[in-house]
């Protein structure tokens, strides 16, 4: 099997090699031909790093690892190199500027694809790198599935579900939580920093309740492996960029918690679901 695997920041790049694990050949692609190096890893042979999206053409699956704020202009991109090869969605994240997920972007901007799903589970990039032990959500189709299993069955330990907007919200809300708890951590004492990560969990609960998530959801890798993770450890980039922005220092990198806050209020507001918590912080973690 030949994996496409779209994005080579730390995740993508991590991805690619733990894919390789398993005997797959993969096909990296990134904007500029870069990729992320890891301390102590060796890019394993059968990586090809390329900046031609044409190459995508060739694979039996794909993985879309790419920034949120990308993912929707990288999917009207490789649209035309689409080969009906099944889609995993390995970003986590909301639009900012439309609150939407990117399943839903996925579907409108790639429609002929009919088998997908989503990754989403407590990793640090660099630990998959380095083959430490680790699993993952990954809610789809039953192809998307398959396809997800023969791709990184022998790098992570999988959990399967069919609850694909379940498992993206739990993506976007441990991005919010951990960029709130950050700035908690800096900011207040423990006991307070205790009740706004209670009340902001719940709050994106209820969101995904409210949009049709499944509530076992919530309890998965996806949820609170991810949750747990993200929100208590400098290593969660969300995290160090509270504390940052609290410290009124500029996070550094790409802070998907700020795309994910502005997707979880747009979709709270739809839905009329009352989040006050996440509404204050908010305002506070506004860039």
């Amino acid at each position: 099997m030949t994996v496409g695997v779209i994005g080579a920041g730390a995740w993508g790049t991590a991805l690619a090699i733990a894919a390789t694990r398993g005997g797959a050949d993969v096909v990296l692609w990134s904007y500029d031909g870069e990729y992320m190096h890891f301390d102590d890893v060796v890019m394993p042979d059968n990586i090809r790093v390329t900046a031609n999206m044409a190459e995508l053409r060739k694979c039996g699956g794909w993985l879309v690892v790419v920034p949120a704020a990308f993912f929707r202009e990288t999917i009207r991109r490789a649209r035309e190199f689409y080969n009906d090869a099944p889609v995993i969605i390995c970003t986590k994240g909301g639009e900012s500027a439309s609150g939407q997920f990117m399943s839903e972007i996925l579907r409108a901007e790639l429609p002929e694809c009919r088998e997908y799903g989503v990754l989403s589970g407590p990793q640090f990039a660099a630990e998959v790198a380095r083959s430490m032990p680790t699993g993952s959500t990954l809610a789809g189709t039953c192809a998307a599935r398959a396809a997800g299993h023969a791709a990184l069955g022998m790098a992570l330990c999988l959990s399967d579900s069919d609850d694909v907007i379940g498992a993206e919200i739990c993506g976007v809300g441990k991005n919010a939580v951990a960029l709130i708890c950050g700035y908690a951590t800096a900011m207040y004492g423990e006991n307070q920093r205790a009740m706004i990560f209670t009340h902001a969990w719940r709050e994106v609960v209820n969101i995904g309740l409210a949009i049709g998530a499944n509530i076992d959801t919530f309890f998965d890798l996806c949820g609170i492996g991810d949750l747990f993770l993200s929100a208590t450890s400098t290593t969660s980039r969300n995290f160090s960029a509270g504390m940052a922005i609290a410290n009124g220092r500029p996070p550094v990198g790409t802070v998907e918690g700020i795309y994910a806050l502005d997707a979880l209020i747009r979709r709270a507001r739809t839905h009329n679901v009352d989040v006050p918590v996440l509404m204050e912080m908010h305002k506070k973690l506004k860039i």
